[in-house]
């Protein structure tokens, strides 16, 4: 999204304030991620969305108004005035209706989406449990973009701008944080067993495609924060994020976009489906990629999954410009690689971000062919509720823009619980020893680097 257009809640508390040549100095010195880190780490704001994109970070703190969707209504709170209201009909339609009467001429919004914000729009409602939260949203107080040349803060004041910066330029002389690497090769909750069951399902007619994932518990309370900074240091992912909201914590290393529409409403969703281990050694690496382009089961996973990313961007296009701009390229994800396509088009007059974001959630990559049936089977058959796990981190602005970065390789903190999670696309091909394999070598990409907690963190 455009860091000009501006997200106050339309005007500016304390106005804009640009970063000079010493922030610029201080992020050669130290990466974007470890800067942002650092921030939270200094509960600089009680809630925040850290959230990375093309080379720029942005900081969202505090809360001017947010927008809370349950099952059961959507609870609006400007300041410290809150209204709610029962909604009906799809979840994406009561967030844009909620976001409409926003009482500011210009907004940006910062917050996250639950897996369960697919449910009453797939006919999978009664899975859910009442009162349960399937969005939280955030107009924030202040936003610090952290740019390669320099640091720049808007809203928040004068005071709160130098605060930043002079944390900022302490970073580098923190303390060095050692990891504790969390092993994620037992199977407690018999995930083989529950593979084989889907592929028996397949087999039958049921569905064409699953991802069945698992959570894997960490026994101990993670620094979430110092993860992200650790963790940032050796993935590469399409987006990355950090937030604290409503009492939960994550940070993750997004792969792929679920979905974005920009000012011009272009429509962009990266579907990645098709996995091998990355990181090794380049012979190993070389060896993993030979293997992904050339494995059946995964070339028609990733082809079904592609199909139905054009479909549904179809279904909101304007005719003639939905297109494959990408097709089974390679794109190497922290300990994975994956065969990726690009899928775009052009909204069409009468549909908004919100309508596109409904037809490409949950991501197809992360629920299964055909949706509905995919959806029901992940309630039936994985052990535990997903949350945010394959939900979606997101920004979105008054101006029409969206963007929803899918939130995997994400280690996640709520109620003094610890935990990651992982899946992998079940086709009738499909290994319950191959794809219980998948799920280790995707969470190589958080699991080595979680920080515990220390005694003053608490």
């Amino acid at each position: 999204m455009d860091t000009n257009s501006g997200s106050k809640g339309g005007d500016n508390k304390g106005g804009d304030n640009k970063g000079g040549d010493e922030s610029g100095a201080v992020l050669r010195d130290l990466g974007a991620a470890q800067i942002c880190a650092a921030w939270a780490q200094a509960d600089v704001a009680d809630d925040y969305v850290v959230y990375e994109r093309e080379n720029r970070w942005v900081f969202a703190g505090g809360q001017r108004a947010s927008v809370v969707l349950t099952t059961d209504e959507v609870v609006t709170t400007i300041g410290t005035e809150s209204t709610s209201q029962a909604w009906s009909g799809l979840p994406a339609g009561a967030i844009s209706a909620a976001l409409a009467g926003l009482p500011f001429p210009h907004w940006r919004v910062y917050g996250w989406i639950a897996f369960d914000f697919c449910a009453p729009g797939l006919g999978a409602g009664d899975h859910l449990t009442a009162g349960s939260v399937l969005a939280h949203l955030v107009v924030p107080e202040f936003e610090a973009w952290v740019e390669p040349d320099g640091i720049r803060v808007e809203g928040g004041g004068d005071e709160l701008a130098e605060r930043l910066r002079e944390m900022a330029a302490r970073a580098p002389h923190s303390h060095p944080v050692s990891p504790s690497p969390l092993p994620v090769d037992d199977d407690p909750s018999d995930y083989r067993g529950r593979v084989a069951k889907a592929v028996a399902e397949i087999h039958r007619g049921d569905y064409e495609k699953v991802i069945i994932s698992r959570g894997v518990d960490v026994p101990f309370d993670v620094d979430i924060a110092a993860t992200y900074s650790e963790g940032r240091k050796k993935n590469n992912p399409a987006r990355s994020f950090l937030l604290r909201l409503g009492g939960l914590e994550a940070a993750g290393f997004s792969p792929e976009l679920v979905g974005s529409v920009d000012a011009n409403r272009r429509i962009v969703t990266e579907p990645l489906a098709g996995t091998r281990a990355f990181g090794r050694s380049p012979e190993l690496d070389a060896a993993s990629r030979a293997e992904l382009v050339s494995d059946s089961k995964e070339i028609v996973e990733h082809a079904v999954s592609v199909r139905t990313s054009f479909t549904e961007v179809q279904s909101v296009a304007l005719p003639g410009t939905t297109a494959v701009t990408e097709f089974m390229v390679v794109r190497e994800r922290g300990s994975v690689q994956h065969l990726a396509s690009t899928v775009q088009g052009t909204l069409a007059p009468g549909f908004g971000p919100w309508d596109a974001l409904e037809v490409l959630f949950p991501s197809v990559t992360a629920s299964g062919i055909p949706k509905p049936a995919a959806v029901d089977a992940i309630y039936r058959l994985e052990d535990t509720r997903r949350g945010l796990y394959s939900g979606a981190v997101l920004t979105a602005s008054s101006e029409g823009e969206l963007e929803a970065a899918l939130a995997l390789r994400t280690v996640f903190r709520e109620g003094g619980r610890s935990w990651v999670r992982a899946g992998a696309g079940i086709v009738g091909q499909s290994s319950p020893e191959r794809e219980f394999t998948e799920t280790c070598e995707k969470l190589g990409s958080i699991a080595p680097y979680l920080v515990e907690r220390t005694s003053d963190d608490r």
